[in-house]
């Protein structure tokens, strides 16, 4: 039997380049939100944020109206995201931002947590459990409320926000703090132009948003998330990271 010659490799280099190509390391990130009607669809900020991503970036607006720290996870809501998060290979990057506070307040049979005890504990957990999973937890002092008392605005909110900085301190997690920039702009505003960021007919309130609202508070989260979390800054739009670095 004459002897068999070796094939030459360079036919099967393609394919073996096609093969390293396909799995290569996904290069797109995906962001989550977590929280209140204060971030969520229609009443919140979380959908305007969500559309200042790149078309590349995943953005998934999990917040719920009338959800505390507490109520979220006791709803099995807190299950789905850790699905998501247990399925994330397609992604370079998860990145899940928490924001609660707002139902976290007394007087709110079936969502209050207690402020010294609970409020803490949910937080710090939602952290642990993300960073678990591989993502990158994010906390988000709770959105101002737009009331206005003697020419200032009221912020009933503020010790549930200095307790998310304070965890967020502990934990070394990034933080929006969305409470103490929210309020310099709606302070800055006025009450009269404040009012207008407000869903309108018969919503309107002091806590939730429109459009206006929405897009407005949407800009700050942007620009702050770019500032504070510099591995998200290629999932937003060139426009806003050029101004960013420009201020």
């Amino acid at each position: 039997m004459p002897f068999a010659r070796p094939r030459s490799l360079l036919p099967v280099l393609p394919f073996l380049f096609a093969a390293q190509a396909w799995a290569a390391p996904a290069s797109h990130d995906r962001v989550i939100l977590v929280g209140d009607s204060t971030m969520a669809s229609t009443t919140g900020y979380g959908d305007a944020l969500c559309a200042r991503l790149t078309p590349e970036t995943a953005c998934l607006n999990l917040a719920r109206g009338g959800r505390s720290s507490g109520s979220f996870r006791a709803e099995g809501r807190w299950d789905e995201v850790t699905r998501l998060l247990r399925d994330g290979a397609g992604y370079r990057r998860t990145y899940v931002l928490i924001q609660f506070g707002h139902n976290d307040q007394p007087g709110k049979p079936g969502r209050s947590t207690d402020f010294a005890t609970e409020f803490p504990a949910n937080m710090t957990r939602y952290v642990e459990e993300a960073r678990a999973l591989g993502a990158v937890p994010v906390l988000v002092t709770p959105l101002t409320r737009r009331s206005f008392k003697a020419g200032y605005v009221h912020n009933d909110l503020a010790p549930w926000a200095g307790t998310v900085r304070r965890i967020a301190a502990v934990t070394k997690a990034p933080l929006v703090d969305l409470n103490a920039l929210s309020l310099a702009a709606v302070q800055a505003m006025g009450e009269k132009e404040a009012d207008q960021l407000a869903r309108v007919g018969a919503n309107f309130d002091y806590t939730h948003v429109g459009p206006a609202g929405a897009e407005r508070f949407a800009d700050i989260m942007a620009r702050e998330l770019v500032r504070q979390v510099p591995g998200l800054k290629p999932a937003f739009a060139t426009e806003l990271t050029a101004a960013r670095g420009a201020q």
